[in-house]
């Protein structure tokens, strides 16, 4: 069960703030999107607590003009983790499970923002995420996704951008739990297999009247070991609706591991079918907030404080090598839950084999 306290990072344990504990991988973090109803503007926040490591880091991307600008920076601790501000970049709970801040002040590359996330429909907890290689515990965390819309501005370089809610909507999340972080371990594990496997997809969707999200896990066979689906209505009162079944289908980029379409399928409890159809438009490269960052990936210890801030012409990125993205989507509904048009984003993370993609190795691409 989710409560208040669920919403500031001091979580113990990959269970609900009611439980304590620790271990040297336990992390605790927050991320952020936003995105333009009609422009291809579009933006990323991350803030992520290491209590084990004693650090703290914050990212925040903005794209506009085809053009992807990363601010990445990381302190230490201090063993305080409701100083939730890493130098420029900081969040601020308003309201639990409601309302959050985030603010950006980065003078040196002209970079700053003040936006506020109002959610649209309830924080959603999502089923918890266990995952064994062998004896280690590799992955053991628990997850809020909470759909909403934005106010507030951003500045970049002498520009401003006004940021309205009747425009700009994303998605939030909130995970504790166990997950690697910082340097990896030096003795290597004698039960991984020989080629790596990981097979991640993330659908959270703003539509008109509701929320869908959707996330699937699977092995290397395509067996599922973590997936779920939902519909919130949005306004007062929503309940929201757990799909009995839940799937999905990729059409692949040739040469990539990402998504050209996708297609995920819902079968309500009364059997009623729903179809969404995915069109991504443009692709956020998530090293921007220390996925696989080479530097800055989360937990990694850089002294007292440090940051880095990059440019990335969207059309130059190699997507064979920067396999971690969400791409944002124009989206489509038809079926049981009626005719509907949105927009969402479709996270991707796709390594080693996969069976129903046709992927055998470890970095196979789509033919």
């Amino acid at each position: 069960m989710l409560t208040k306290g669920d919403d500031y990072p001091i979580h113990q344990t990959p269970e609900p703030i009611a439980y304590t504990g620790a271990v040297r991988n336990f992390y605790d973090r927050y991320f952020f999107n936003g995105y333009h109803l009609h422009e291809d503007i579009f933006f990323a926040a991350a803030l992520g607590v290491y209590p084990y490591v004693n650090v703290m880091d914050a990212a925040f991307n903005l794209i506009i003009d085809g053009v992807q600008h990363n601010l990445i920076a990381s302190r230490v601790l201090n063993m305080e983790r409701l100083d939730t501000q890493v130098g420029p970049i900081s969040v601020q709970v308003i309201e639990p499970l409601q309302v959050l801040r985030l603010q950006v002040d980065e003078k040196a590359h002209e970079l700053k923002a003040d936006l506020t996330f109002t959610g649209r429909i309830a924080a959603q907890e999502e089923p918890r995420f266990t995952r064994r290689v062998g004896s280690q515990l590799t992955m053991d965390s628990t997850r809020l996704t909470q759909n909403g819309s934005w106010q507030g501005w951003i500045e970049h370089k002498g520009r401003r951008i006004e940021v309205t809610p009747e425009l700009w909507l994303g998605t939030r999340d909130r995970s504790w739990g166990v997950r690697s972080i910082g340097a990896a371990d030096v003795q290597p594990n004698p039960m991984a297999p020989e080629n790596f496997q990981f097979y991640w997809l993330w659908a959270p969707i703003n539509w008109e009247d509701g929320v869908s999200l959707y996330h699937l896990n699977d092995d290397e066979l395509g067996r599922p070991w973590n997936t779920n689906g939902v519909y919130v209505p949005t306004g007062k009162g929503a309940v929201t609706e757990e799909m009995s079944k839940v799937s999905s289908q990729i059409d692949f980029q040739p040469g990539t591991r990402h998504a050209r379409s996708a297609k995920i399928s819902f079968v309500r409890h009364g059997g009623g079918e729903v179809e969404i159809s995915m069109s991504p438009r443009y692709h956020w490269y998530m090293k921007g907030v220390g996925y696989g960052h080479p530097e800055f990936n989360h937990g990694s210890f850089h002294g007292e404080f440090d940051s880095t801030y990059e440019e990335h012409v969207l059309a130059e990125v190699d997507d064979a090598t920067n396999l971690h993205i969400q791409a944002i989507c124009d989206v489509q509904m038809s079926g049981d839950l009626g005719e509907k048009k949105g927009r969402g984003v479709l996270e991707q993370l796709i390594i080693g084999p996969h069976a129903p993609s046709g992927f055998k190795d470890l970095m196979d691409m789509a033919q």
